[in-house]
């Protein structure tokens, strides 16, 4: 049985409909996404941060939605109201899900749930203003964005690797690796 990009589209609502949260993995390139749909997350996404989005939207069929976003949290425009105003406006302009990242707290994140009668989704990757995925979906968050968080980890591992060969040259970042073979199946998977 085929399944159709309409049948994908459906599967993506309903992850918004379920009763819990779920974590969408953002991703920067087609081994990534590889890697991520291989570990099971139900759906992929790329971020504003992330490289290689072309690359990483081309390498698996998932279905795309429109996300209403405002960034009043990040932009130092501390006005939940003016945010809850924003984001029924794009829910109202036709908007499938809504996301406001930033915000500062769960009362915040429930006040935004509350709020808008369009899936919510949360950004995690911000420090200090993450939280557990039991938690958020306490809160109403629908949809859980990992933004470019797993990015800046796989950076942060490439960048301790090269400064552990340029300033020591050991290579005992090899031990806590995948081992190539590892790596080579996941990426067929």
């Amino acid at each position: 049985m085929t399944v159709t990009q309409a049948d994908k589209a459906q599967q993506f609502r309903a992850l918004h409909e379920a009763p819990d949260a779920f974590v969408i993995a953002n991703v920067w390139d087609g081994g990534s996404a590889r890697m991520m749909a291989g570990l099971g997350f139900a759906a992929l996404a790329t971020s504003s941060g992330a490289s290689a989005a072309a690359a990483a939207a081309r390498a698996l069929p998932f279905p795309f939605t429109l996300t209403g976003r405002t960034e009043n949290f990040l932009r130092g425009r501390l006005d939940l109201d003016d945010t809850i105003e924003r984001l029924k406006a794009y829910e109202a302009a036709g908007a499938d899900a809504l996301m406001a990242p930033g915000l500062p707290d769960l009362e915040a994140v429930r006040a935004v749930c509350g709020a808008v009668g369009k899936p919510f989704n949360f950004m995690a990757g911000i420090k200090g203003k993450s939280f557990t995925v039991a938690a958020l979906s306490a809160a109403g968050v629908k949809r859980i964005s990992l933004a470019t968080s797993l990015y800046r980890a796989a950076m942060t591992g490439l960048l301790n690797a090269a400064k552990e060969v340029r300033e020591h040259g050991t290579f005992g970042y090899i031990d806590a690796s995948l081992a190539t073979p590892d790596m080579n199946a996941f990426l067929r998977e």
